[in-house]
Order: structure tokens, then sequence, then C-alpha cells
């Protein structure tokens, strides 16, 4: 009897360590999906509603934003970051008489060199190049335009708060002269708060100044995520809002939604 209570109590004690290192992991794994620039590689699937586009705002558009990120080692002391930002996009009535359209939009890629130690401040950083492809299957999904510029990302995780920003420029180099030029900034600051309980809650911007129509673009966005697994798929799932408090003449106006599925793959 003595022996199978002692059996009983270690296999207990056993499952609560398990749980406690796989809590702990899933706690560490959204930590690290707060880091535009960790060593992680991952594909988020990330959904946006928008409405109220265009001159009487009869519009509206999902946006299906595949974003699939992909770290390299390229040395013991840095890491190349490859993040591409893939929309599909399912629009109408962005102005009278336009119909709708579905397909895909111009694809963004950002390769980001970041050392793999933090500084000793404990910052977070990276530095390199984005760039625009003009690969819009329809040409009210795109800007039939080649650009491209400088980023950066710098963040500092501290407990389980994330602070920090990624910023970039992109200038227009070449594709149909009857489009408009792009001479864009673009500025993320973000803050994020991580419970044990692999749950994230970010609060955001998605700041974009166009330089050309000397006009602002400021979505504000709330969003909540938490770290699961599925069998032995990891993933982290989430929904959230946005408020446009700034557009763009023409561009989306009022509330949006947000829904976010990412899949996870530790090294």
């Amino acid at each position: 009897m003595k022996n199978r209570m002692k059996f009983v109590l270690i296999l207990f004690s056993s499952c609560l360590v398990e749980q406690a290192v796989a809590q702990d992991s899933t706690e560490d794994l959204a930590k690290q999906l707060a880091n535009p620039v960790a060593a992680l590689i991952s594909v988020p699937f990330q959904l946006n509603y928008d409405q109220d586009i265009g001159p009487v705002d009869e519009g509206e558009r999902w946006t299906m934003n595949v974003q699939p990120v992909i770290p390299f080692s390229l040395n013991e002391d840095w890491n190349l970051i490859s993040r591409t930002i893939m929309p599909l996009v399912d629009q109408s009535r962005i102005f009278p008489g336009a119909g709708s359209q579905a397909g895909l939009g111009d694809i963004q890629q950002s390769l980001l060199f970041s050392p793999v130690r933090p500084t000793e401040g404990g910052w977070i950083w990276g530095a390199g190049a984005v760039f625009l492809l003009p690969t819009a299957t329809d040409e009210l999904l795109g800007t039939e335009k080649w650009a491209l510029g400088p980023s950066v990302v710098a963040l500092h995780q501290s407990g389980p708060w994330t602070v920090g920003g990624l910023a970039n420029h992109i200038t227009s180099v070449a594709g149909a002269s009857d489009r408009s030029d792009i001479n864009a900034t673009y500025v993320q600051p973000f803050v994020s708060y991580t419970l044990p309980s692999a749950w994230t809650f970010s609060l955001q911007t998605e700041t974009t100044y166009d330089w050309e129509s000397e006009q602002w673009s400021v979505p504000v966005s709330v969003v909540a995520t938490r770290v699961s697994t599925l069998g032995s798929q990891l993933f982290s799932a989430g929904v959230g809002l946005r408020y446009w408090a700034e557009s763009m003449d023409g561009a989306a106006e009022g509330l949006g939604v947000r829904f976010v599925f990412t899949l996870l793959f530790p090294r």
C-alpha cells in the first residue's frame, strides 16, 4: 500500500513539474513573438477587416496578411531575420463604380541584421532594408511600383513587458509612370504585457506618413493572443480591435477588426 502511495505521489509530482515546464515554455514563446527579430520561425496569418472606404464611405476590405518570419544564423554573433508580408485582399466599392476585386496585393520583404545577444543595457535591435514588390494581381490591389528603403527595429524586454518600435521608409525606384510615386515613412511603436499563462496583451499603432500627399494614416490596435498547442503543433491565436485615429483621403475609417493565428516552429 505504501509503495502504491509513493508511486502515485511521484507520478502526480512529475505531472506538476511537466505542466510547469510547459507553461514556462509557452510563456517564453509568447515573449519571443513580441520581439520582431527573435530567433523563432513563425508563420502568422493576420486577417483584418476595414470599412468606410472611399469618398462616400461605402467600401469595405478583408485583408489576409501571410507573414512568415525566418531567422538565419550568420555566425555566433549575428542573425539575419527575413520578414515577409504577402497580402491576400478581397474588397468592394472602394469608390463609386469600382465593383469588387480579389487577389494578391503587393508583397513587402524585409531583411534585418540583428545581434544574437542584447546590449549591456538589455536592448534588442536590428537594421536592414525593406523592399516593395509590384505583385498585385489587379491594378486596384497594388501600386504597380518597385520601392525600397531602410528599416530598423529596437525594443527592450523586462519581466512581462516588451516596449519598442519598428520603422522604415520606402521610395519608389521604378514601375508604371502613370501611377503615383511612393515616398512614405512607416512607424510602429508597440507595448505588450505577457502573463505566465502565455496570454499577451498588446497596444500598437501602424502609422504611415505619405510625403507625396502630406497625409497621415494612424490605425491604433489592441490585440489579445495566447500561445497553445494542438497535438504537437505550437500556435498562437487571438483577436483585437483597431481604430483609425487618422486616415488618408479615401482610406478606411472608424473601427476595424483583427484576427491573428500564428504557427510556431521553435529551433
